[in-house]
């Protein structure tokens, strides 16, 4: 007797709604072991594998790559084989589905930085021995977060690079391939053992020539950038000409002047569902918008006293933290339901990274004790990680304040927005120079931009106002 189990997608991360299906390692009709590779899925923060709860046949998938899965859904279902390794029924710890339950037994995140992940189609944590662990586990501080059962050690299972097709690489990197639209069997690997690297797949992307010669010259394979083999835009139709110019024309056929459609009667491209980072982006701004009452104050911060070799970025942080020990009230949480503030001894600004995929916010933490060059550092690795997408979940929660840096690409003042619970954010526009009245006439300074978004519930413009002045007179000291 065929005994069929149904996998559903547990949360992947901190409560998420859904995830996006990356790369499948099996088929339907295939034999899968228990804690084998199943399917890779991009959530909000990383490309996470999700192993076999089960080992048996596989009879049914979700969906192709690309597709969305909500949380709580099936995922695939198999018919279990008795002859092969099953998980315990002792080890069956309960199943999350949803952001809402915190119990900190049933979903608690890999403690190790790396959030790596296992699991299987019940959930729970496991220790190294096998057995479930206990319901309560204090030194699990962060919870919510599941894939399923977890390991207590590093020895779950991780990322790794998977050879597909002759190819070796992870598969974030095979996510970013396809992104790029960049034919991954025809790109040099420069990892380890010909592992193919994040930085080879967006050099790649850079430089079609530095791809490898098309094998056997199949069009039909996706292949791009072949110089020779190379597909010619196919030229339209003189149909297709004309309607076109004529939908582009501002006279009618009797050459009159005529009203054009406005742009949303008749709009162009193809709509475009919205997944992974940019998904859960709209998602935060769109709470953020209905539960915080903004209010910008803006003015310039003269840095014309500047010594060579200052860094914009590590002096933008440092005169953060000199205004949030100014005036703390813009260092908080606030808790809008309740109406509860809560004032941080301590620093950490997210920093907002703009990538292909949509907004990263990783926290720089502590910066209040670190230095000029401890600054610069953890800004750096921060970014490295999140285009690698390798930075830990833990890692993009929990700032006090945030910083937006805008100004290195355009723009000079903005209304960013506040993520609740905290109740600041600083943006810095592009640098210029204007004219400044001095002693005896005028002289050419540069300055910065600033604009201070708070939460006007939890601080008074007064203190949104000294946050900025602090700021300010930070910014004109000469380093």
């Amino acid at each position: 007797m065929s005994d069929k189990k149904t996998f559903l997608l547990p949360d992947l991360g901190e409560g998420l709604p859904d995830a996006t299906i990356v790369e499948w390692f099996v088929k339907p009709g295939d034999t899968i072991r228990l804690d084998d590779n199943l399917v890779s899925m991009e959530t909000a923060k990383a490309v996470v594998e999700v192993p076999s709860p089960v080992s048996g046949k596989v009879l049914k998938l979700a969906g192709e790559a690309g597709d969305v899965i909500v949380t709580g859904k099936m995922l695939a279902e198999f018919e279990l084989d008795p002859s092969m390794p099953q998980r315990a029924e002792g080890q069956d710890t309960g199943h999350h589905h949803g952001g809402n339950d915190r119990d900190t037994s049933v979903g608690s995140q890999d403690p190790a930085p790396d959030d790596r992940v296992v699991a299987s189609d019940e959930g729970g944590a496991i220790r190294d021995d096998g057995e479930p662990a206990a319901k309560s586990n204090a030194e699990r501080a962060d919870s919510g977060t599941v894939v399923g059962a977890m390991q207590s050690s590093d020895t779950v299972h991780s990322e790794q690079a998977s050879n597909a097709g002759g190819v070796k690489a992870m598969p974030a990197v095979r996510a970013m391939a396809r992104k790029l639209k960049v034919d991954i069997a025809r790109v040099r690997g420069t990892g380890a053992d010909g592992v193919v690297t994040m930085a080879d797949v967006k050099r790649a992307a850079a430089d079609p020539s530095a791809l490898l010669p098309s094998s056997g010259g199949d069009r039909g394979a996706g292949g791009e950038g072949a110089t020779a083999a190379q597909p010619s835009p196919q030229p339209l139709s003189r149909e297709q000409e004309r309607g076109s110019t004529a939908q582009r024309t501002t006279l009618s056929q009797s050459g009159r002047p005529m009203r054009t459609q406005p742009p949303g009667v008749a709009a162009s491209g193809q709509p475009e569902q919205l997944k992974g980072v940019r998904r859960n982006m709209a998602r935060v701004m769109a709470d953020a918008h209905s539960k915080v009452v903004p209010t910008t104050l803006a003015d310039d911060a003269d840095i014309h006293a500047w010594t060579p070799g200052n860094d914009i970025t590590v002096r933008l942080i440092r005169a953060i933290v000199t205004a949030c020990k100014a005036v703390p009230a813009l260092n908080a949480w606030f808790d809008g339901d309740n109406l509860v503030r809560t004032l941080h001894p301590h620093v950490d600004i997210g920093i907002a990274v703009d990538t292909d995929d949509g907004l990263f916010v990783p926290a720089l933490r502590n910066a209040d004790v670190l230095d000029a060059r401890g600054v610069r550092e953890a800004v750096n690795r921060l970014r490295t990680q999140v285009e690698a997408r390798s930075i830990p979940a833990s890692e993009l929660t929990g700032y006090t304040i945030s910083l937006s840096n805008f100004g290195m690409f355009a723009g000079r003042y903005a209304t960013p927005v506040v993520v609740p619970p905290c109740v600041a954010i600083v943006a810095a526009g592009r640098g210029r120079h204007q004219v400044m009245p001095v002693m005896g006439g005028f002289e050419s300074h540069k300055v910065i931009p600033l604009s201070l978004t708070f939460d006007h519930r939890a601080c008074t413009g007064g203190e949104a106002a000294r946050f900025l002045r602090a700021m300010i007179d930070d910014l004109a000291l000469p380093g």
